[in-house]
């Protein structure tokens, strides 16, 4: 692992963060990003924080300083195609993957980077939107974890009934004619914080926290990333429908919903949670897409309900913090 930039001035994560550079196993470069737990708490284990798409390490930054407070350390990415990571295409604003099961390469690569950093156990999966899909692959796959969260998770996107088999028809086509690396209809080259003003998105009810976002983007185009191709959303909707025949996996799971949601889609969430053994789904009344990044009432909320359900699941004996 080498060292990767951090951009500390923007993130606003707890002290002694830390990135680096790693290389999947089939070739394209990621960033891995490590905040450490309050120095002034017990460390209670380490959070692998999986971002949605368009994500980068520098958004969860003050998520990382509240799971810090709460005695977590973070480990989060940036996946392939997005922030600093390798992106797909020449055209750098197009969200791109060539296979949706790629990203489990990016996971690999994450845990054996948690191994090798020796992060403190148990460790707990903590993931939002496209970062919910791909997780809940990686659990099937035997992520070693001792309990997960989700919040807002893509196991579904939310589209009008009528339109769906033509997003079905329409990025297969293209994706098999050789426009698999275009826009997909209906979305934009420029990023969603920088395209929407606050009182039109879709992301958060806090203006604070909204402006933290743009301010990440003015400050580091580079970390931007606009709509999605025609490729990633076939590969997208593949992966959900196989996704959603697969039982839940064996692990204790807390999902956070937010009533305003209008992104993903929460009848696939309702439908999950209902079915998984032991899970619980939390409603935020009012919220919208991403609860972490919400009020301050909201956040503090969703933290403090998320480090309670991992601290109620610690693991194998092996695994627990030592005295």
């Amino acid at each position: 692992m080498d060292q990767a930039p951090l951009f500390h001035d923007v993130a606003d994560g707890p002290t002694g963060g830390q990135a680096w550079w790693l290389r999947t196993a089939d070739g394209p470069r990621i960033r891995l990003g490590h905040w450490p737990c309050d120095a002034t708490q017990d460390r209670r284990g380490t959070v692998l924080l999986f971002p949605g798409r368009t994500e980068y390490i520098e958004k969860y930054g003050r998520a990382a300083a509240d799971l810090a407070r709460r005695g977590f350390d973070t480990l989060t990415v940036d996946w392939r195609g997005q922030g600093l990571a390798d992106r797909l295409l020449a055209d750098r604003r197009t969200g791109h993957v060539g296979r949706f099961t790629d990203y489990q390469k990016d996971v690999a690569a994450m845990v054996d980077a948690a191994r090798a950093l020796d992060l403190p156990r148990p460790w707990y999966l903590l993931a939002h939107s496209m970062g919910g899909c791909i997780g809940l692959r990686a659990l099937i796959e035997g992520l070693p974890v001792a309990a997960c969260a989700f919040t807002g998770p893509m196991w579904g996107i939310q589209m009008a009934m009528a339109t769906r088999p033509a997003a079905w028809f329409v990025s297969w086509t293209g994706a098999r004619l050789g426009f698999g690396h275009h826009l997909a209809p209906g979305t934009k080259a420029q990023t969603y914080v920088i395209a929407e003003s606050f009182d039109d998105n879709a992301l958060t009810r806090d203006a604070e926290m909204y402006m933290y976002m743009q301010r990440q983007m003015t400050s580091y185009p580079d970390l931007a990333l606009g709509g999605p191709s025609l490729r990633w959303l076939n590969e997208a909707l593949v992966e959900m429908a196989h996704l959603a025949r697969r039982p839940a996996p064996p692990l204790p799971c807390q999902t956070w919903l937010g009533t305003g949601e209008s992104i993903v889609c929460p009848d696939r969430i309702t439908a999950r949670m209902t079915g998984w053994p032991g899970g619980a789904l939390v409603m935020v009344p009012g919220g919208e897409h991403e609860v972490m990044m919400d009020t301050p009432q909201t956040r503090a909320a969703v933290f403090d309900g998320v480090a309670a359900h991992f601290a109620a699941h610690p693991g194998p004996a092996a695994d627990r913090p030592k005295p």
